[in-house]
């Protein structure tokens, strides 16, 4: 007998959105000199949302003096328990306004709302409290007796986890007495234009988080700003080199967190139902939109056999659809730009011979859907085996002992993270002692804690976020 699954929506009832948003500098809303505007559209149905304020240099340079201002004169000579006071109050009204941020993240991003509901809000209310934890005892983080904050941190963000990377960022510069002037991507501002509303309904001080919401040329003035003394980016390995380049010769500090090509590596030994649970959340978690996706598969050749059967049956599982029925496993892509580029790498596959397959599943006719999709019988030539995807693709490679294993996980330009799948604690520790990957699961994957830091190596960047060591990058 074959159960259907009811549709369960959540209720957009519970968001309610503005037609127009200006840029919100010193505290205050306010439109942006240009007058220009963007449109916010929903992945999921292409319709229009919201059209928010495109800031330009004038802008830029207005968020920046606001911030200078804060810093100089408020924020950096506020004690850190009175700073800490402001991060638990925004902590609690993220909380009390979870339901209705978690529609919102679902209806700008594309993820489904039992990701921003389960995942994405729990973690971001974590980061701020976390971090309000750590305001009064920054002269026991390890950085020296009497650290001081660097000023003003220019911080640009991606569109996968809008409000969660918002989180990552604001949450520590706050807390070291930093103020901050935040770009969030250009699809998905909404949730830090919400943000901004609940720094003014915990009465933060005007001036200390700005919020400039645009394009890459936006992105682009808030980086090369002079005022600014820290630059903290999320997003594409091309872009980070962009901003490595602009920031280089400056005596701004930067951290930069940027792509992966997350290997999964699946021992003979491994307990393959588990396995199978995590290699779908690996990839298939926010429609691969994650730049620590387990989207390499490595599994040891005398288990491939029984492995992949398994793990196709669980795909075929998977629900496809309306971001907002909680039912749903995998959403819309964010934008039109992000399919084409799943579609075209993805097309690769076929041209260098590898089999595709995808379960027999029913994409809507408006917005933006990929089926998850699995490659086999890849090599480490192939560009689905070397590129970032970035969306819902598996590529599976197959090894026989584990230094194959190691020597092709590690056979990347990326180093941000790796998962491991072994029953054998010896095993474990041997591998994951040489995978050069800044974070690495055990049994499990995409387990993420505002106390554990999170970065990578070679071009996934540098610079670490989260935990203690996510204070260091905003103190002198």
């Amino acid at each position: 007998m074959i159960f259907e699954y009811a549709p369960a929506p959540e209720s957009r009832s519970v968001v309610s959105l503005r037609e127009t948003y200006d840029l919100f500098i010193d505290g205050e809303f306010t439109p942006a000199r240009s007058g220009d505007h963007l449109t916010v559209l929903n992945p999921a149905d292409e319709t229009e949302l919201a059209r928010v304020a495109v800031a330009g240099e004038a802008d830029v340079d207005r968020a920046v003096t606001a911030a200078r201002r804060a810093h100089e004169t408020v924020w950096s000579r506020m004690s850190g328990a009175e700073r800490g006071k402001y991060l638990f109050r925004i902590a609690r009204i993220i909380q009390e306004r979870s339901r209705e941020l978690a529609v919102l993240e679902s209806m700008d991003n594309g993820k489904p709302v039992k990701e921003t509901r389960d995942v994405d809000l729990p973690l971001v209310a974590a980061h701020f409290f976390y971090y309000a934890g750590w305001a009064d005892k920054l002269a026991h983080a390890g950085f020296g007796p009497d650290p001081k904050p660097l000023g003003v941190a220019a911080q640009v963000i991606p569109w996968n986890f809008p409000l969660l990377m918002l989180a990552w960022k604001i949450a520590p510069a706050l807390a070291t007495g930093n103020t901050v002037v935040l770009k969030p991507a250009e699809t998905t501002p909404l949730t830090a234009l919400v943000f901004a509303q609940i720094c003014q309904e915990a009465d933060l001080p005007p001036g200390v988080v700005n919020i400039l919401t645009g394009a890459g040329e936006t992105g682009r003035a808030l980086v090369g700003h002079p005022g600014t003394d820290k630059v903290a980016f999320t997003g594409s390995t091309e872009v980070g080199r962009q901003i490595a380049r602009a920031v280089a010769g400056t005596d701004k500090r930067l951290t930069l967190e940027l792509g992966g090509k997350g290997a999964n590596i699946v021992y003979d030994d491994a307990a393959l139902d588990q396995a199978v649970e995590g290699v779908v959340s690996g990839i298939f978690f926010n429609q691969g939109h994650v730049c620590c996706a387990g989207s390499r598969l490595l599994v040891q050749e005398s288990v491939a056999d029984e492995f992949l059967p398994r793990l196709k049956e669980r795909i075929a599982k998977l629900r496809l659809g309306d971001p907002l029925d909680k039912n749903t496993d995998i959403g819309a892509i964010n934008s039109a730009a992000q399919l084409e580029r799943v579609r075209e790498l993805t097309a690769t596959a076929d041209e260098e011979n590898v089999e595709r397959w995808s379960p027999a599943c029913e994409l809507p006719e408006h917005g933006y859907w990929f089926a998850p999709t699995v490659l086999t019988g890849v090599s480490q030539a192939h560009r689905v085996a070397r590129e970032e995807i970035f969306g819902p693709v598996l590529s599976v490679l197959t090894f026989r002992t584990p230094e194959e294993a190691v020597a092709k996980a590690n056979n990347t330009p990326y180093g941000l993270s790796a998962g491991v799948w072994t029953e054998k604690g010896s095993r474990m520790l041997w591998t994951a002692e040489r995978l050069r990957a800044g974070v690495i699961w055990s049994n499990t994957f995409n387990k993420f804690d505002p106390t554990s830091p999170f970065g990578g190596y070679k071009e996934s960047g540098y610079g670490r976020e989260g935990g203690r060591h996510g204070l260091e990058a905003y103190l002198g």
